[in-house]
């Protein structure tokens, strides 16, 4: 007893799009609520900054956590990026700094008058 689902589009078939939504193409309800977020946010600059400026009257450490929030949105996170050479190799294995005469060199230069 084995009834078929039918799943998918259930419409006219000379309107199913038998292809789907094209790659990288947006959401319609994703694409109409950012766009309402942008202009909730560009209406009321000025209001946050009045609001921010409330909440570091009472608590600056607060304010500070919610510009930091904030910034998320419009400064883009760094990626850890990691340096190696061929197969994974260690750029820096023969790297070498001196800087000058060591602080025991130094010492024993000194001379201290007793």
């Amino acid at each position: 007893m084995s009834e078929d689902k039918q799943t998918g589009w259930r419409g006219p078939e000379h309107l199913a799009n038998r292809n789907g939504r094209p790659r990288g193409t947006k959401n319609k309800t994703t694409v109409a609520i950012r766009e309402a977020y942008q202009n909730l946010v560009e209406l009321n600059l000025e209001n946050m900054s009045l609001w921010i400026g409330q909440v570091a009257a009472e608590n600056p450490e607060k304010a500070m956590d919610l510009m930091i929030k904030l910034s998320e949105y419009v400064i883009p996170k760094l990626a850890r990026t990691e340096v190696t050479g061929k197969d994974g190799e260690d750029l820096f294995k023969d790297m070498r700094f001196e800087f000058g005469p060591s602080i025991t060199e130094r010492i024993e230069d000194i001379e201290i008058d007793e």
